[in-house]
């Protein structure tokens, strides 16, 4: 019944927040960001994140308020964000990092091992912790909002992360808060069918919002199971993480802002590459890149679920993920 409740209350926000938003021209898409400029020209409502929000305040009876509060503050970057009126990217991971790290010393939440001892004796250290667990958070959100441009990617990679949790919690017995991983799976697959249409976006405020409650989640979720192998988490991780560090290295390069954004992401090359391949809509070719991409993640997460304690596995799977990425990236950049 209570799953009924949280399908029932999406549904019904998200087609009344689209029509409010739509019918007074707020919170529209108004390509502000140069990397989402030329995916869609449709006008479009930046309504993800507010139905992400709504739901888990609304369904997650969390009596610890600054959980909350932190979700409000990390949303509300991000509508200041997709309203342009913070626009300097170097601005927003600054008062990011002071949300984010006020809420990890209150919540006494950090990552306590990686399972390589270098690390480890650091991560002994709270301070130590609390900034590396705060350093893996910022590039984790960044990187979110780097994906985001193509339909489906952001919403369907984490639906995708959703899913290997709470598949490997139920069939191994692990201790997981069902209660919230059961709202997130509902409202994000919610979300992934209005995306999928084109009807509703994620915006700034929703990349990093869902980006945040699953990098605490998952942080979490390895404190407390100690058969989990920190590097499943990664594995769940990886690619917001890895496009984020691997654009920031691109830029420095070629002498570009490294916080800045561009059109030079994996799945906008993915999507120019079609283009050219197939005469199908912009619409159609949009929503396939984040679907393909996603099906890639499905193949390595799959295998990560199968060995989520086995961390030479894991560890080999990352770096064949990274592989894999680079070729693709370098293939498309040679096609273009």
């Amino acid at each position: 019944m209570f799953e009924a409740y949280v399908i029932f209350f999406t549904l019904f926000s998200t087609i009344t927040i689209n029509y409010f938003l739509i019918k007074k021209k707020l919170l529209l898409d108004k390509k502000y960001s140069s990397h989402k400029s030329f995916l869609n020209n449709d006008i479009v409502p930046l309504s993800g994140g507010i139905i992400f929000l709504l739901s888990i305040c609304i369904f997650y009876p969390s009596e610890f308020y600054p959980f909350k509060l932190t979700l409000c503050a990390i949303f509300l970057i991000g509508i200041f964000s997709d309203l342009n009126i913070i626009s300097s990217p170097a601005k927003r991971i600054i008062i990011q990092t002071f949300i984010i790290l006020l809420f990890l010393y209150i919540d006494q939440t950090y990552i306590q091992s990686i399972r390589w001892l270098f690390l480890d004796y650091y991560l002994k250290n709270t301070i130590f912790g609390y900034l590396f667990s705060l350093v893996c958070l910022v590039v984790l959100i960044n990187g979110t909002n780097f994906m985001d441009g193509v339909n489906t990617l952001v919403i369907g990679y984490f639906l995708i992360v959703t899913l290997a949790i709470f598949y490997i919690a139920t069939n191994f017995n692990l201790e997981l808060n069902f209660i919230l991983i059961k709202v997130i799976l509902i409202t994000l697959s919610v979300i992934f069918l209005f995306n999928f249409f084109g009807k509703l976006f994620l915006g700034d405020s929703g990349s990093y919002l869902i980006a945040f409650v699953l990098g605490y989640f998952l942080i979490n979720f390895s404190n407390i199971n100690e058969a989990v192998s920190p590097y499943f988490v990664a594995c769940m991780l990886w690619y917001p993480a890895y496009e984020n560090l691997f654009s920031i290295i691109r830029k420095i390069i070629k002498k570009n802002s490294p916080t800045g954004a561009d059109n030079r992401h994996l799945h906008q090359l993915l999507f120019v590459f079609m283009k050219r391949k197939f005469s199908y809509s912009d619409k159609v070719l949009n929503t396939a890149s984040g679907l393909i991409i996603n099906l890639f993640n499905i193949v390595f997460f799959t295998y990560a679920a199968s060995n989520f304690d086995n961390t030479k596995k894991l560890a080999l799977l990352i770096i064949l993920s990274t592989f894999f990425y680079n070729f693709f990236y370098y293939y498309f950049t040679k096609k273009d």
